[in-house]
């Protein structure tokens, strides 16, 4: 009978078990990040501080790395599929069933962690969801810049901290290098996340991903925060879209302009003068 329900169920669609896996990698990731958040700011402070946040982040991407990796390379992250569709890795027919598969996982995330917090939610603002003031809570779901950084300071900050995310990530896999181990990757990627989120978190609260950032706001614009979580910020939104783009590229460039350009395998050869070498004993 499971065999039957097992072989009735089965997805044999390459490009669909990646969006699944992507999906439900996204899904962990943010159920851990976002939950964190929700309880150190609801919690006021008793039940967890930034650092908190950051290991849930952390831990969140080493669980979701784990659950897709082995089936979609888990990307989790729009940034990071963009660039890999740019640099030939992945086609690019393939990009709308990723974003799919990320958005779904990112917007159900932020509806768990709502229907968790709800009533901790409701206690904390009395009913009145807000995204700016002192019961604020749309900054459990997604990033909005401090009230001192420009516009310009804030785009500067989510480019630096993805080209960093990239950068060490592409180290961690440099085979050629010094890579990882293998079966650490997952674990390493997220101290990466955390080392991003104790040192760049401060200005922006460290989106680095628009998979991470858009969906929850579309979420909370949905569950009654309104129109205003696009517009706080002096139009934040567009910021955490657009600058972990740029920034993953950044990334990528300054990897082969430093590291792999230069660590390629050297082609076996002759001598000097293109002659094969002829072995003596």
């Amino acid at each position: 009978m499971l065999e039957k329900i097992q072989k009735a169920l089965t997805i044999r669609s390459g490009t669909m078990r990646e969006l699944l896996a992507e999906a439900l990698g996204m899904f962990i990731l943010m159920v851990f990040g976002l939950s964190s958040v929700a309880q150190v700011v609801l919690g006021r402070g008793d039940f967890g501080q930034h650092l908190s946040i950051n290991l849930g982040f952390g831990i969140g991407v080493t669980l979701g790395i784990h659950a897709a990796g082995g089936i979609s390379g888990a990307h989790l992250n729009a940034a990071i599929t963009i660039t890999h569709c740019i640099l030939g890795n992945l086609p690019w027919r393939k990009l709308p069933a990723y974003l799919i598969g990320q958005f779904l996982g990112s917007f159900t995330a932020a509806a768990t962690v709502f229907g968790l917090y709800y009533d901790a939610l409701y206690d904390y603002t009395k009913g009145n969801f807000t995204v700016t003031g002192p019961t604020a809570t749309a900054s459990i779901f997604s990033t909005y810049p401090a009230p001192y950084v420009s516009l310009p300071g804030a785009f500067f900050t989510e480019f630096t901290a993805t080209a960093m995310l990239l950068l060490g990530i592409l180290v961690i896999h440099d085979e050629k290098n010094n890579g990882a181990l293998k079966g650490t990757q997952a674990l390493l990627t997220g101290i990466l996340v955390l080392g991003i989120g104790l040192g760049m978190g401060l200005n922006t609260g460290y989106a680095i991903n628009p998979s991470r950032d858009l969906p929850p706001r579309v979420f909370t614009a949905i569950a009654g925060w309104g129109m205003d979580v696009f517009t706080a910020g002096d139009h934040w939104w567009w910021v955490p879209l657009t600058a972990p783009i740029l920034g993953s590229l950044a990334g990528v460039l300054i990897h082969k302009l430093f590291i792999d350009f230069h660590n390629q395998p050297v082609p076996k050869s002759g001598n000097e003068k293109g002659q094969p070498v002829v072995e003596t004993s």
